[in-house]
């Protein structure tokens, strides 16, 4: 049986059990947390973290992927201090989560020499540990792939070649950033089948969907409780539409949740619930609502659930 890495080390796939495919114990700008450490609360990150991977934990999840990588203040130490805490498995990753903005180091380096980094963390370790990249994440978003963002893809496609690797990469369908994406990954040679496009689910353009699960790259239905790119009744119709339609072998279900995530003051949580922006964002939404909605509606029955949870995240990492 293949090895996935995770922050407690390599274990088999076949332990991964029920996986949450895309959910960040933590996200900030490492920049400001490193220049202004003090405006951090550690202890509170922490307990945010332990207490929304727990609660995962309580329904049956052994497995959180977390796809937070440059930008994002990655922290694989904070990942397995988590892990250890929870006894749920992290799995991290490599990659530059970037809308546009290069850094100078990188700007003035061309795409092998930052697909070298990426293979670095995959083959020898992440930030001075032992601890080993499973996959690597890029992003495109509103401003769509942009000069810098394609050379972010590419090199992760060439790490991805190199590795054998999956690739997640963070898209807009709002922007049509997707087909785009997947192209420049075939350009480079990647194996679709490493390919996960997320965030598809901000859509309930089901076509538009399918196109990309036509190219045989697997789908992230995994923004559910992020009500302001699509509410959860059309989350569910477009989730079962595609289920009754066949695509239960491409589909990955999460919610893209941030324990804490310093892009907005902790206080403005409460209007953004009221406005609606964000309804039930946690890591258990996807088991109170959509699973129990889902198979109301006999869309969903034991095998697919275990094929959404189970399987296909085991055959991205492993393929």
């Amino acid at each position: 049986m293949p090895e996935v890495q995770t922050v407690q080390g390599s274990v088999d796939a076949d332990e991964l059990g029920v996986v949450l495919a895309h959910e960040h114990v933590r996200f900030r700008d490492e920049a400001v947390a490193n220049e202004w450490p003090d405006r951090y609360d550690a202890g509170s990150e922490l307990d945010a973290a332990t207490d929304a991977v727990s609660a995962a934990s309580a329904r049956g999840v052994s497995t959180i992927i977390d796809p937070t990588a440059m930008f994002g203040g990655r922290d694989v130490l904070f990942m397995k201090h988590v892990a250890e805490q929870t006894g749920v498995r992290i799995v991290p990753c490599t990659g530059i989560y970037s809308y546009d903005y290069l850094p100078q180091y990188f700007a003035n380096r061309d795409i092998d020499a930052m697909a070298e980094h990426f293979v670095s963390d995959i083959e020898r370790g992440i930030q001075g540990t032992a601890i080993r990249a499973a996959f690597i994440k890029c992003a495109a978003d509103a401003a769509g792939v942009t000069e810098n963002v394609e050379k972010i893809h590419r090199a992760c496609a060439r790490a991805s070649v190199q590795t054998g690797t999956p690739i997640m990469a963070h898209s807009m369908p709002a922007a049509g950033t997707g087909p785009r994406q997947v192209e420049i990954f075939k350009d480079e040679g990647v194996d679709m089948a490493r390919v996960q496009i997320a965030h598809c689910g901000d859509t309930d353009d089901v076509a538009y969907i399918e196109r990309l699960i036509a190219e045989g790259v697997y789908v992230g239905l995994d923004r559910y409780g992020i009500e302001m790119f699509l509410p959860i009744d059309k989350r569910n119709a477009t989730a079962a539409e595609l289920l009754r339609k066949g695509h239960v072998e491409r589909l990955i279900v999460s919610q893209d949740y941030c324990a804490t995530i310093d892009w907005y003051p902790i206080e403005l949580r409460p209007a953004f619930e009221e406005r609606g922006a964000i309804r039930n964002w946690s890591m258990t939404l996807v088991f109170d609502e959509v699973v129990p909605a889902l198979r109301e509606q006999d869309a969903l029955d034991d095998a697919a659930f275990d094929t959404i949870f189970i399987e296909n995240p085991k055959r991205w990492l492993t393929a």
